[in-house]
Parts: structure tokens; C-alpha cells; sequence
């Protein structure tokens, strides 16, 4: 099973830099990338999980919509993406459900930082995927959690993907950075050793970040942006669907889970 996310926020890669660069101009360059991304998924005919920011949501419900009318989950990912709070929990979902007119399942905290699964249960969510359970020194020093999902408060977490032994992040810098060849490599071993693959990207990373030196964005994160980096997604979904993989949603994960659980206890 492949559990394919996006988190579709507000580009705010600039600010980190020191750029002072605005919510509509970071818009511009989302809605762009979420579109090419749409349309890699739509052309292999495969689903996806979309963690939205209620920025995104609010500021293009267009793209909302497209998401949900080509049969993707849509889940949340905070308010504003350059400064999360604690309640954004709440204030993520209610903006969420307001602009798509569904009930959203799934949480993801911006930057992966911690949360409160106490608090994600109360607001109404089913799983949290904030954790990236990796060794990146400054980044994710995620050693002593599970490598899998597990369920902790009440709910589902689905930490993104790591290798068995050294625990290397399969995540959207993976793929800029990695030769292709040995990230297919690894993600095929995570698979027959937990029998399922959770990654992310994010929709700058489909923008032409090679042509904007004005952003100040490192060479990890242009590397391979833009149009490459759609081909290697393409090349990704086609691998993995050539290998007889199912694409599946988180609730869906959820649900297979929570009924086998049930199973197991009868």
C-alpha cells in the first residue's frame, strides 16, 4: 500500500531566508505546483492524501475543489504555515471543512513539529501524522519513536517513512537529492519490510525554484525542482504501480487498521 501525501501550503521557503515575500505571492506559487502535481496523479490514475494549510484553503478553493472532484482525501496542516500556534488544531479544521463542505479525518503540524495527540482526539481527528521517526542532526532526532504506525491518546499516527536499519528519511528532499535509482531502491525495501510506504512533497517543490535566485533558497531544495521534479514523481507513481502497489488515502489506512484491530479482538 502507498500512502502518497502533499502538503499544500502557502510558499514560505523565502521568509526563512530572510526575503520579505507575501502571502499572495507565496499563493501564486502553490496553486501552481499543487495543479502540476494534480495532473501527474490524474494521468497515472492514482489517489493521494492533501494536508492543507486553512491559508491554502481559503485562498484557493478552486484547487480545493479539483482535488476533491479527482477522488483525493483532503486533510489538515495548520493555519498559517510560517507561524504555527497550539490552536490551530481547531481553527485549521473548522476553516478546512467550511471551504470544502467535508469532514476531515487527518492532521499534520506544519514542519512536522510536535502536538498534543490529547488535543488532536478532542478536536475530532482520527490520526495524526506530524512524525518523521528519522536521524537528521538539527531537523528530526526521532530515534526512540516507532518506525511504524502505532496508536497513542486514542489516535492513529502514521509516521512518514524511513529506511529499517539507519533509519534514512524517504521524504521529498530524498527524492531531489538521491540518485534515482537507489531512492526507488530503498523505498521497495521499506515496502517488503513493512508492507506499506508513507512520503511527502510539498507544491514548490513543482515550481522552477532554478529560475528565482531571489528566493535564497539552498541548493538541496532547487536541486531538481520544477519540471524535473515532476518527471520524478511521474517516474516514482509508475514505478510502484508497475510493482503491483495499491495507492490508498490515510483514512483509508485508518480503516483497514481499525477494522483488522477489531478482527484480531473478536
Amino acid at each position: 500500500m502507498i500512502l502518497l501525501s502533499f502538503d499544500i501550503e502557502e510558499f514560505d521557503g523565502p521568509l526563512e531566508h530572510g526575503v520579505d515575500y507575501s502571502l499572495e505571492e507565496g499563493m501564486e506559487v502553490s496553486v501552481e505546483g499543487t495543479n502540476k502535481i494534480l495532473d501527474v496523479l490524474k494521468s497515472n490514475d492514482v489517489c493521494a492524501t492533501f494536508f492543507c494549510t486553512g491559508n491554502f484553503a481559503e485562498n484557493a478553493p478552486e484547487v480545493m475543489q479539483r482535488i476533491m472532484d479527482e477522488g483525493h482525501e483532503v486533510a489538515c496542516h495548520g493555519v498559517d504555515h510560517w507561524q504555527p500556534k497550539e490552536t490551530d488544531f481547531a481553527l485549521s479544521k473548522e476553516i478546512v471543512e467550511q471551504v470544502t463542505g467535508i469532514t476531515v479525518n487527518g492532521y499534520r503540524q506544519p514542519r512536522m513539529f510536535p502536538v498534543v495527540e490529547s488535543e488532536i482526539k478532542r478536536v475530532g481527528y482520527r490520526y495524526n501524522s506530524s512524525l518523521n521517526p528519522a536521524f537528521i542532526p538539527g531537523r528530526y532526532m526521532n530515534l526512540k519513536t516507532p518506525r511504524t504506525w502505532f496508536m497513542k491518546d486514542g489516535v492513529m499516527q502514521i509516521p512518514a517513512s524511513v529506511t529499517p536499519l539507519l533509519r534514512f528519511p524517504l521524504f521529498w528532499l530524498s527524492l531531489h537529492n538521491l540518485p534515482e535509482g537507489l531512492y526507488h531502491w530503498m523505498v521497495r525495501r521499506v515496502l517488503r519490510k513493512d508492507g506499506y510506504f508513507v512520503t511527502y512533497f510539498h507544491p514548490w517543490e513543482f515550481y522552477e525554484l532554478k529560475e528565482h535566485p531571489e528566493f535564497k533558497m539552498p541548493f538541496i531544495i532547487r536541486n531538481h525542482s520544477g519540471h524535473d521534479m515532476v518527471e520524478r514523481l511521474d517516474r516514482l507513481v509508475k514505478m510502484l504501480k508497475q510493482q503491483g502497489h495499491r495507492f490508498i488515502t490515510y483514512t483509508e489506512f485508518a480503516d483497514i487498521h481499525s477494522q483488522k484491530k477489531v478482527d484480531d479482538n473478536e
